[in-house]
């Protein structure tokens, strides 16, 4: 047996990728930041070829810092930014604009018309998602309304549509496969939750032809075989998913009530429902987990759009660190905010308020004031906004979560997650391996190939690295909470529209 998965972890900032053993152990990784495109407040655009070159290469020096070539894989998993909008030319495979990226409000607009003709609640009982400018189906039609001729072209199939998944896959294929899986296709508000197919209504209404949309497979499937091309020699795609499904996979939230949160660009806390959809009635999306072994796992999420970025905005923006791991030693120098609270809105505001048009706004600032209390504040808002979804999460599911496991870039620094149990007064448990959305793609991809035997065999592999407990004092806690849901309050509807 082959002894190696390697999963390919295209994300918001950076691609990534890294080669596991069958205990769930990176044995080599690689990683890469590429351009952030912002054309005007609001918009936000990836080159596709730079998504692709430097996905392709992290992959290649993966490989090489384990030692092994692609004669000892059993399978590629991919996952993907999700939302984010790729169209691209059918025949040469070149991208037709650029890529969408789901922070881009581009497509505000189209969602106030939408919602404005009553169309909401028609998307939400079909998709389980609100109408917002973060999903793909708006930023479709935005492309195709701007750009002239290529409603058309899409119409007679020349241009093709995919989510970052897809458009990897059919690089990766050699242009030979045009996929997706179910979790990908669920955040489009295009794909039907409950007949499980591209809804022929919900194209109509937002103008998108059929014919450009991507086949949906589940997430465990064998997708095709890479070009020999890429890595020397055909390696078959076993599993594709959000990178928000895999890494819940990955942090083995295999049964109904068990939640995770990872700390990325943006923060994502998603709760397994089940094997049936959840309406939510607290502005969460409901969406597909995954699809394995004919069956859906569906889940609860709620969708934070800029966590991890506000440490790259002190970094980038502001210049008060040089690196991003800079910020727990800058942020531990004073023993609080004192009183400063930064709300991270660059881009509007995701769950639970999904308000295109709030921004981002500094509050409680004196003549005190230093760059270590922005720092505390910087992280304070990844756990103040944290407790904002987990909040309508309980109100959701109807039951308190004592728990949460973390993960992602941000889940490694412990005065982070201390004040995250803090300010939610239930334990964080962080794994060995933080990287688990790759590790999510890496177990879906060796499911479909017999790597590992079923979710028991993976389920022993989750392994704790530290457990955080809350200590704050509970008026302390309220008082705190409190000051943030003033802050939030007034940054909405900041932007004229």
């Amino acid at each position: 047996m082959t002894k190696y998965v390697l999963g390919l972890d295209q994300g918001t900032t950076s691609s990534r990728a890294i080669v596991f053993g069958h205990d769930g152990q990176a044995v080599g990784s690689a990683q890469e930041e590429f351009e952030q495109i912002l054309p005007q407040p609001g918009h936000v655009e990836h080159d596709p070829e730079a998504i692709w070159e430097s996905q392709l290469a992290v992959a290649k020096r993966a490989l090489a810092a384990a030692g092994i070539s692609a004669a000892d894989l059993a399978a590629v998993g991919v996952t993907n930014q999700r939302e984010t909008t790729i169209l691209w030319d059918r025949d040469t495979g070149k991208p037709v604009a650029n890529a969408m990226v789901w922070q881009s409000r581009a497509s505000a607009g189209i969602c106030e018309r939408l919602k404005a003709d009553g169309l909401e609640p028609l998307f939400r009982d079909k998709t389980g998602l609100v109408i917002d400018a973060y999903f793909s189906g708006t930023k479709i039609k935005y492309l195709l309304d701007q750009i002239d001729g290529l409603r058309a072209r899409a119409e007679r199939g020349e241009v093709l549509f995919g989510t970052v998944d897809s458009f990897l896959i059919w690089r990766l294929t050699g242009g030979r496969r045009h996929v997706t899986d179910v979790s990908n296709a669920s955040r489009t508000l295009i794909y039907n939750l409950h007949t499980l197919e591209w809804d022929d209504q919900l194209l109509r209404v937002l103008n998108i032809p059929r014919a450009m949309l991507p086949e949906v497979l589940p997430s465990s499937h064998l997708y095709g075989e890479t070009a020999a091309e890429w890595f020397g020699a055909p390696v078959m795609i076993g599993g594709d998913a959000g990178d928000q499904q895999a890494a819940t996979f990955g942090q083995a939230c295999f049964a109904p009530g068990e939640a995770k949160n990872t700390y990325g660009t943006g923060c994502f806390l998603l709760l397994n429902t089940g094997d049936r959809p959840r309406t939510s009635q607290n502005n969460l999306l409901t969406t597909i987990g995954w699809g394995w072994d004919g069956g859906i796992t569906y889940c609860l999420e709620g969708s934070v759009f800029i966590a991890g970025a506000v440490v790259q905005w002190l970094r980038d923006g502001l210049g008060l660190i040089h690196s991003s791991a800079d910020i727990e030693r800058l942020a531990a120098s004073v023993p609080d905010s004192d009183g400063v609270v930064i709300v991270p809105a660059f881009t509007g505001l995701g769950a639970p308020h999904w308000d295109p048009y709030a921004r981002g706004a500094l509050f409680g600032v004196t003549r005190g004031t230093t760059a270590g209390h922005l720092a505390r504040a910087a992280l304070e808002a990844m756990a103040f906004q944290t407790r904002d979804l987990l909040e309508a999460m309980q109100r959701d599911a109807g039951i308190r979560l004592d728990m949460l496991k973390v993960d992602g870039g941000a889940s490694v620094n412990d005065l982070l997650m201390q004040f995250q149990a803090d300010i939610l007064d239930a334990a964080v448990r962080r794994p060995v391996v933080a990287e688990t959305t790759a590790l999510g793609a890496a177990y879906l991809a060796g499911l479909s190939v017999g790597y590992w035997n079923g979710l028991d065999d993976i389920a022993r592999n989750w392994a704790l690295d530290r457990e955080f407990r809350p200590q704050m004092e509970a008026e302390d806690r309220r008082r705190r909470y409190a000051r943030w849901t003033r802050a939030v309050a007034r940054t909405l509807d900041w932007e004229e529209h």
